[in-house]
């Protein structure tokens, strides 16, 4: 529902050219006009009209002098810096733009009909006056020469497997006399057709088709060639068809134009020259003669260049496509005097709505466009929030207050006499619904809503300032009539003319000229905020944003669509402009709010053109608060439940405000089922900081609902309110139902009361059948039974439909029983087993083996504790149980503590000894007290059975000195576990030196010798593991690119795709791995976990090769860096083997220097900050699209940690600086 508005028009006059223009190209580096005329070649700028270079094409004998020569095509070649010009004689001119000079680098005797170079400059083809076409390379070496009229149909011929004929054939509503119809003659071409070839290039550079007349039979016919220049495939035979010829650069579409006996048509074929769509202009069948179609750069517009025949005017039109339907946008009259007609026209290859234009009187225009939407501004009730689309000579206009109408349809139109350019609504309240619209012969017509009259339009030039430079775009803010101008160059105006300046004084300006323009208030202060054509979104000179597609600017709020499918709420009032740059920067952006109406819904226009309503939440969110803020109860309540809000905001948005008025939000309401529907949807968490969030929600707000448990204080205090109601008695139980803890029991006992109340409006059978649709039927019942209220037990259990037999012995069997003990025995019952304890333990000791089996079959160890005194026989018993029922758990350590309290010493040791707490188990041994022999031997145990076992050398050594009293073995101990510097300090302690010759100079070798092995062997694998990851990722970026550009969204049969895949996602760009990964999630547990250990297996070519790469590089990391080496060296140094201890130090320091070199080469920036993983419950389709985009590895969300680089203790001192 776009238009094109034009944004500024350069005219450039009185160019002092020789000749006549003939044909021009754009130069793309510089934006000047190369134009050629029968004379010479011109280079000029069409903003300040001067000519840069002119060469004569008539000193060379290239063309004749007396004007009589033909140039037929001009072509700009950035990459030699020349221009390449075909003349109608035959020759081909090479004009280098740097020397000046001209070169003729090819000739063609039969002389030159047209040249075309292909999309990428490799290519060039030429056509001759034999109707040949000419292929040659960029340095015009030639490739080959066909003939263009071939009987051949091309390598694409259908194929005709000849089951049936065409009389048994199905043919539709034309019924069975079409297969008698015989097919139609093609007529000759029309007089006058120039009967010239026409080549156009596929925008890939693949593909080319020419138009040609058929010696045959006159007409025209259109051929497909490769870019070898292989005939692929011939149009079918076409009555009507003319000169014009264009392939659209993005699809598979070929444009040309055919006369039909009662219309006028721009057809379009397919690359199997078949016709496939077309659509009518709005001239009668003979009024005009198209001479051209130009696509522009990005397919978006079709330019038709046409000469109507009666009255020698000429015209062009641009058209643009949306759901199946084509639009005229614009329409540009150049009347008839000859030398206003356009000679040359052509789009700027760089900017996709630019248009160039060149008159026969060397006038040059330079048309830009812009898209836009025309809307009124939808701020109230009144306003009916309409959209006009043009679409030539009507404006169709669809109000999407009263409905949504998808296009090409909608409300209703506005036929004018001729066609329409602009469209506009009127900006001043009450009045917005009213429309102008500016005419293409320069008319300008008002409408207003139910009403008619004339216009009497004065010339009165209220105010008239002079402007440096174009103004291209105008922009009015409601709040405060400010009215904003943008130049052409990016300058920012207001009406005044006064330069845009910041509160500093600074001067502000766009960077780039902007498409479309708003007025808004950022933090107090007014902006201008413009979207360029490159979707780069700024805020004054500030960059905000770069994949922005639209935007709208509504009172403080700012709603915004991304190239990324992602619509944006962002609140002005409350950010800065780099609080915006940061809340644009990601896309996780969803809570973030504007204020509009909800009736106002958003609608958004999807690429192909379909329209898409939706309520967006943050717009949702906004009217809601304002209505809560107002007390309007009742009209956010139907709003939340029309669209799904959850309830809990009503309390949430201002628990104090809420509380304060529960009377007036219960009679708003009115409703006990609405009610019972808020209280039923209560929960505890605050929606207002989880689900929406609101950045101006003040701290004071949610004090109320932090002194306790929030549904229990909403229960109870609209339970307090609707007590003396008395409609709301249901509500009142469902208050009790709803609680944290449910208050059944009293809402057991309020049914139970109501049986002797006849003046109430609920009666007791109307509740009960009403709570036993809250709550279900036995869970009823066993609370019932748990008041210990049998009257109660009774009255839920006749309304249950239970069977009498099922619970009357049962209740019978009950009240025979001792109170205590029938208690326990409902408690058990009902498996409520605390309360059972504690009631069985009133029972008396004759009932302790029953409280003792129930405390082990439920394990309630702690709660039985606390029921008997500490020095009593039963704590005794239960602490023994408890204890054993620890060691069954693995716990021994907390047994052995039960047992020693309660004086089990023995049993305790044995549990000690189990759990290898060895201080403890000494400490009982002691206790007991055991004999010396076997206390040394239970030593000698602990440290060689279980700490040396556990490499707890340090332990062992202190049981076997202090104990087993052998420090010998002690120190042997501490040797073993490479303590060397505690087993020093036995050796002297002891006066053991001898065991510095045995033992210890020996270890300290072996010690050495290990460690610089290890080190070696631990250099070796990083290295390999290192140059492995780098050939594994540049295989997978190889690989990743390849598919991109296979699937990619400008493949060339983009256009073949349905509908369904307009909007492209990454799910098409999964891995050759991705349906293996599929079938692993249906596998068991025990070979799921083995196919996760294959996929991280680093065998060369597995799916995920460079995680398991990496994490075995974090793997050698960690254990490098967390070697002990200082001990070690200490004790080399002491015993003169300063050359080995000196070799480790520098391993060990070059092994570290390694490592810590090359975490940047393996963890790159761009992995760690990529961290959102390819797959798992918070990617989206456009996060794995990104993720191939940006060259990302595809990592399960499991293995995210393989990503973050390790952090080594570089702080911690190891080095002797004694050692060099």
């Amino acid at each position: 529902m776009r238009n094109l508005s034009l944004l500024q028009r350069f005219r450039s006059v009185d160019l002092s050219i020789p000749g006549s223009p003939q044909c021009m190209s754009i130069r793309s580096e510089t934006g000047t006009v190369l134009v050629a005329s029968e004379l010479a070649i011109t280079e000029f700028d069409p903003r300040t009209q001067e000519v840069y270079k002119e060469v004569s094409l008539t000193a060379d004998d290239y063309l004749p002098e007396d004007g009589g020569g033909v140039v037929v095509a001009i072509q700009d070649l950035p990459d030699q810096e020349s221009v390449c010009v075909a003349t109608a004689s035959g020759d081909v001119i090479l004009y280098n733009l740097n020397t000046s000079q001209l070169e003729c680098v090819g000739s063609v005797e039969s002389g030159l009909t047209g040249m075309t170079w292909s999309p990428d400059q490799e290519l060039v083809t030429l056509t001759t006056g034999q109707d040949t076409i000419i292929m040659m390379t960029k340095d015009f070496e030639p490739i080959t020469e066909v003939a263009i009229n071939q009987d051949d149909f091309g390598e694409d011929k259908f194929i005709t497997v000849g089951w049936g004929k065409k009389e048994t054939q199905f043919h539709g509503s034309e019924g069975k006399q079409a297969a008698q119809r015989k097919a139609a003659e093609v007529q000759p071409a029309l007089p006058w057709d120039d009967r010239k070839p026409r080549i156009t290039w596929r925008g890939d550079g693949q593909f080319f088709a020419v138009s040609a007349v058929c010696p045959q039979t006159g007409a025209r016919k259109v051929r497909i060639w490769n870019r070898e220049c292989v005939l692929q495939a011939t149009s079918e035979a076409v009555n009507g068809l003319e000169q014009p010829l264009c392939w659209k650069p993005s699809g598979s579409l070929i444009a040309s134009t055919q006369r039909h006996p009662n219309k006028h048509s721009v057809v379009f074929m397919e690359k199997n020259g078949l016709l496939h769509g077309d659509f009518t202009l709005p001239f009668g069948k003979e009024q005009v003669k198209v001479k051209e179609l130009l696509w522009n750069s990005d397919s978006t517009v079709l330019a038709v260049w046409m000469e109507d025949s009666n009255q020698n005017c000429l015209y062009i039109q641009l058209w643009t496509v949306g759901n199946y339907h084509w639009y005229l946008k614009q329409s540009l009259h150049f009347g008839n005097e000859p030398l206003r007609a356009p000679a040359c026209v052509c789009w700027d290859p760089e900017k996709p709505l630019r248009l160039h234009l060149l008159t026969r009187g060397w006038a040059s225009y330079t048309y830009d466009w812009g898209w836009s939407t025309q809307r009124s501004h939808g701020n109230d009730c009144h306003d009916n929030a309409s959209v006009a689309v043009i679409d030539g000579d009507k404006i169709l206009v669809t109000t999407f207050r009263q409905c949504v109408i998808p296009p090409p349809m909608c409300a209703f139109e506005l036929q004018l006499p001729v066609p329409v350019n602009l469209v506009t609504f009127h900006s001043q309240a009450q009045r917005t619904n009213e429309l102008a619209a500016l005419t293409a012969d320069g008319h300008i017509y008002v409408y207003g809503q139910g009403k008619s009259y004339n216009l009497k339009l004065n010339s009165n030039i209220m105010s008239d300032v002079p402007v440096d430079g174009f103004v291209i775009s105008l922009c009015h803010g409601l709040r405060n009539g400010t009215v904003a101008l943008q130049l052409d160059d990016g300058q920012i105006r207001k009406l005044s003319l006064t330069e845009w300046k910041d509160s500093t004084g600074n001067t502000i300006n766009f960077p780039r000229p902007c498409v479309q323009t708003a007025l808004c208030t950022l933090s107090g202060e007014e902006h201008l905020i413009g979207l360029t054509e490159r979707s780069h979104l700024y805020i004054g000179d500030s960059l905000v944003a770069s994949n922005i597609s639209s935007f709208v600017v509504y009172d403080d709020f700012l709603l915004l669509t991304t190239h990324s499918h992602m619509c944006l709420c962002l609140n002005l009032s409350t950010l800065s402009i780099k609080g915006l740059q940061a809340a644009l920067s990601s896309d996780a952006n969803q809570n973030d709010e504007t204020v509009r109406k909800v009736e106002c819904c958003s609608v958004f226009q999807m690429p192909r053109g379909n329209l898409e309503t939706i309520h967006h939440r943050a717009l949702v969110l906004a009217q809601l608060r304002k209505w809560l803020d107002g007390l309007r109860f009742k009209d956010a309540f139907e709003c939340m439940r029309k669209l799904r809000i959850n309830l809990n905001l009503i309390y949430d948005h201002n628990p104090t405000v809420f509380l304060d008025n529960l009377e007036m939000f219960l009679k708003q309401i009115d409703s006990i089922n609405y009610i019972n529907l808020f209280l039923t949807e209560l929960k505890e968490e605050d929606t207002t900081t989880t689900m929406y969030p609101c950045p101006s929600r003040s701290a004071s707000s949610s004090a109320a609902g932090k002194e306790g448990k929030k549904v229990d204080i909403i229960c109870d205090a609209l339970r307090s309110t609707m007590e003396t109601l008395d409609p709301y008695c249901l509500c009142v139980l469902t208050s009790h139902v709803r609680k944290t803890t449910p208050e059944l029991e009293i809402a057991l006992q309020k049914v139970h009361e109501l049986r002797g109340e006849s003046r109430k409006s609920v009666s007791a059978e109307e509740a009960l059948k009403y709570l036993l649709f809250l709550v279900n039927v036995n869970e009823l019942y066993e609370h019932s039974l748990g008041t210990y209220d049998f009257d109660l037990v009774l009255m839920v259990a006749e309304k249950s439909q239970k069977d009498p037999k099922e619970y009357l012995p049962f209740l019978n069997m009950l009240k025979t029983l001792e109170p205590n003990y029938q208690h326990y025995t409902i408690d058990k019952h009902l498996k409520r087993y605390r309360k059972a304890l504690h009631h069985l333990s009133k029972c008396g000791e004759e009932h302790f083996t029953e409280l003792l089996s129930l405390v082990k079959d439920q394990r309630l160890y702690s709660e039985a504790l606390e029921l008997y005194p500490s020095d009593s026989e039963q704590y005794k018993t239960l602490s023994v149980a408890y204890a054993e029922h620890l060691v069954e758990q693995q716990q021994a350590e907390q047994a052995g503590l039960l047992l020693w309290r309660c004086g089990e010493n023995a049993r305790a040791l044995q549990a000690f000894i189990s759990c290898t707490s060895w201080r403890n188990a000494l400490a009982v041994a002691t206790h007991i007290p055991l004999p010396p022999e076997q206390l040394a031997l239970l030593a000698r145990d602990l440290a060689g059975r279980d700490l040396c076992h556990a490499r707890r050398h340090a332990e062992a050594a202190l049981c076997l000195e202090q104990y087993a009293k052998d420090c010998e073995e002690a120190i042997s101990a501490l040797i073993q576990g490479a303590a060397w510097e505690e087993a020093l300090r036995l050796i002297y302690l002891y006066n053991r030196q001898d065991i510095i010759e045995t033992d210890l100079k020996s270890a300290l070798l072996d010690a050495h010798s290990n460690q610089t092995s290890f080190l070696e062997s631990q250099e070796a694998l990083f290295i390999r593991h290192k140059n492995r990851l780098a050939v594994v990722r540049e295989l997978k970026a190889k690989s990743r690119l390849e598919l991109f550009d296979e699937d990619g969204p400008d493949c060339p049969d983009a256009e073949l795709y349905s509908e369904a895949s307009s909007v492209l996602t990454g799910s098409h760009l999964g891995s050759k791995y991705s349906r293996s990964n599929s079938r692993i999630s249906s596998r068991s547990s025990k070979n799921r976990r083995k196919a996760e250990g294959k996929k991280h297996s680093l065998k060369e070519g597995s799916p995920f090769e460079d995680i398991a790469l990496l994490n075995a590089l974090i793997q050698i990391i960690t254990i490098v860096d967390k070697m002990r080496v200082h001990s070690l060296l200490k004790a080399l140094v002491l015993f003169q083997s300063d050359g080995a201890a000196s070799s480790l130090q520098r391993d060990y320091g070059e092994l570290l220097q390694l490592m810590e070199t090359a975490l940047p080469e393996i963890w790159t920036e761009n992995l760690q900050q990529g961290q959102t993983p390819l797959t798992g419950p918070n990617s989206t389709a456009n996060s794995i699209m990104e993720s191939f985009q940006q060259q990302r590895p595809a990592v399960p969300q499991q293995d995210t940690e393989a990503l973050t680089a390790p952090k080594m203790r570089n702080t911690v001192k190891w080095k002797l600086s004694i050692l060099k």
